[in-house]
């Protein structure tokens, strides 16, 4: 008896959202959000204005998949003014490539070489976006030695990435592998190493013979990985490189500049960061502990913050390196090219990631799947959804710049459903002095129907079922 009753007062139910259903049919309410600008800090209410258009996306937005060379650095002026018109920190997953270019800022500095380096070419950039933050002849084509190793290891990651080969599996030493000179762990062709030990001495030793052996274990050949090599250069926009082999030993037309190193070192950081498990090695052993091994980058055990990358010098290339540190948020990669002494490499990779950390921060305004706002929604089976970052938001900014940037909303005027999870509601940007420093897209969450007949009666029948289960 109590189930018929339950029965009954479920279809009188039905009818009663069937003639008050109708009505939303025809009715036309809409929800409009306007943009208003206002202070990221909120101490600062004097410049609020509003708009109802949306703020333009920069165009070097960390999310842009181009893979061209924008930069208009030059061999003889350095670029060590930060104009504020840096890019967004988006989604830095490493499922999705980064932003492959480096951009400059607007400004150049008015004498060459402020810094005063020795060495014949240098750059600094700042990590996730490749903003340049100074550069002094970084086009300049010159010999990489060892650090050539970079690309070698950004393949080797990204075979372990796809599946193609992993940690565990054993690498074969070839003759010509034996046969390299230069820093190696002396490989026997008798023995293997796993790709994890191979990568290990690679990071650390530089070791060319096991770079060898992996560039055969995955291209079949050396000339096979080489190619592969290149073929990634152009990928990344590397218009100075050209790689005649994968360890840096001398080889006429095997050349490379200090932006086109950083480009590359910051496509191995941001899309495998798990490259500096090995990287930051400072002493380690292989062969049950009868090969002992010491991180050829000196500042891992003396710069604070070190997290890479690779050294390398031969007496025609001189003394290289790609360094990387993060500190507080602000991951910086300064690349050293021909300095005349290893300790001048070391000592003016330091004075560029010491400049770039004393006079930069990064501010981060937002992290991806973060809730923005929860906004009305119109004809849905739901009156509402929250209103989500669709990926992490931030941007390099000069230090004590950041309590003047303000944050704008942008909304669609009509949010009615149906809307799916991930559809773009709006957007959300940060500016300073009137430029755009960053902007993110804000999403829907979650799913919401349409509402009608249908869909209503599924959740009062879900409903129901619920309660006469109970």
């Amino acid at each position: 008896m109590h189930k018929i009753k339950l029965l009954i007062s479920f279809l009188v139910t039905l009818v009663l959202i069937f003639s008050f259903t109708l009505p939303c049919f025809a009715e036309e309410t809409t929800y409009v959000w306007s943009s208003s600008s206002t202070p990221v800090n909120n101490n600062n209410t004097g410049n609020n204005t509003n708009t109802n258009t949306n703020t333009s996306t920069n165009t070097s937005n960390t999310a842009n998949n181009t893979n061209t060379n924008t930069d208009t650095c030059n061999t003889s002026n350095n670029t060590n003014k930060n104009t504020s018109n840096t890019t967004s920190n988006t989604n830095t997953s490493t499922s999705n490539n980064a932003n492959n270019t480096i951009t400059t800022n607007a400004e150049e500095s008015t004498s060459s070489n402020s810094l005063n380096l020795e060495s014949a070419s240098a750059i600094l950039i700042e990590q996730s976006t490749g903003q340049v933050l100074y550069e002094h002849n970084c086009h300049e084509s010159l010999r990489p030695a060892s650090v050539t190793k970079v690309m070698s290891i950004l393949l080797i990651m990204e075979a372990i990435d796809e599946g193609r080969i992993s940690l565990n599996d054993s690498v074969p030493c070839s003759e010509n592998a034996a046969s390299m000179g230069g820093s190696q762990i002396w490989l026997d062709p008798r023995e293997t190493l796993t790709v994890d030990q191979m990568l290990k001495a690679i990071c650390v030793a530089s070791a060319n013979d096991c770079v060898v052996a992996m560039a055969e274990y995955i291209g079949g050949s050396e000339e096979g990985f080489v190619q592969m090599m290149n073929d990634k250069a152009k990928e990344l926009g590397m218009k100075d490189t050209t790689f005649k082999n994968c360890h840096g030993l001398d080889e006429d037309g095997h050349v490379t500049s200090s932006f086109d190193i950083a480009l590359m070192s910051k496509e191995l950081l941001n899309n495998h960061p798990q490259i500096t498990q090995y990287t930051t090695i400072w002493t380690d052993s292989l062969r049950d502990g009868k090969s002992e091994l010491t991180n050829t980058n000196k500042l891992i055990r003396s710069y604070k913050g070190a997290t890479g990358l690779k050294t390398g010098s031969t007496g025609l290339a001189l003394y290289n390196l790609s360094a990387s540190a993060t500190r507080d948020d602000l991951s910086l990669i300064a690349v050293i090219m021909k300095a005349p002494s290893t300790k001048v490499r070391f000592a003016e990779a330091q004075k560029l990631l010491d400049y770039g950390f004393n006079t930069f921060s990064f501010k981060q305004f937002g992290k991806k799947d973060e809730v923005v706002k929860t906004v009305n929604v119109t004809k849905g089976v739901r009156s509402s959804v929250d209103a989500i970052l669709s990926g992490n938001s931030g941007t390099l900014i000069e230090k004590g710049k950041d309590k003047n940037i303000e944050q704008n909303l942008t909304l669609d005027e009509n949010i009615s459903a149906p809307i799916t999870a991930g559809q773009k509601l709006g957007e959300v940007s940060f500016s300073l002095d009137g430029q755009t420093l960053s902007t993110v897209d804000i999403v829907a969450k979650n799913d919401v129907e349409k509402i009608n007949l249908f869909t209503m009666s599924k959740k009062v029948i879900y409903s129901w079922i619920d309660l006469l289960r109970s």
